[in-house]
């Protein structure tokens, strides 16, 4: 692939995806959207988290979102494909390219990201908290 390909393939995505504005996401959430952050642990760790997100691996979001599935999240309930999921990435790419795969593959009806990612959602002055890292035990 080429990168005309791939910025092809998002402007495309971004035709079906709705996308809000960080203090948008902020309001779907207030009304009881679930807010996925995609951003690897790495990033969780060193910029923080965003109060109330529901962290999941890119590579696993399918079987996570999948409401017919075992391994959804807990989040979700059996075969609600109604409800509204906001994806949060770094910097809102990979968010777009994902929310317009999972509405394809799955059924969901209500998948959207934040433009701007997570940069978008620090530079707008919303929340954000310090990644607890788990004490372990020695």
């Amino acid at each position: 692939m080429t990168a005309d390909v791939i910025s092809r393939r998002l402007a495309e995505a971004r035709e079906r995806v709705h996308r809000y504005r960080p203090e948008e996401a902020v309001r779907a959430v207030e009304n009881g959207a679930l807010l996925v952050d995609l951003r690897p642990l790495e990033y969780r760790l060193r910029f923080g988290e965003i109060p109330g997100a529901v962290a999941v691996s890119r590579h696993v979001l399918e079987w996570r979102l999948d409401v017919s599935g075992p391994w959804r999240l807990k989040e979700l309930a059996a075969g609600d494909t109604g409800r509204e999921i906001v994806l949060i990435c770094n910097e809102g790419y990979t968010s777009s390219l994902a929310a317009d795969q999972v509405m394809s593959l799955l059924g969901l009806a209500d998948v959207k990201d934040v433009i701007g990612g997570f940069a978008g959602w620090r530079e707008a002055g919303l929340p954000v908290m310090p990644r607890l890292i788990p004490h372990t035990p020695s």
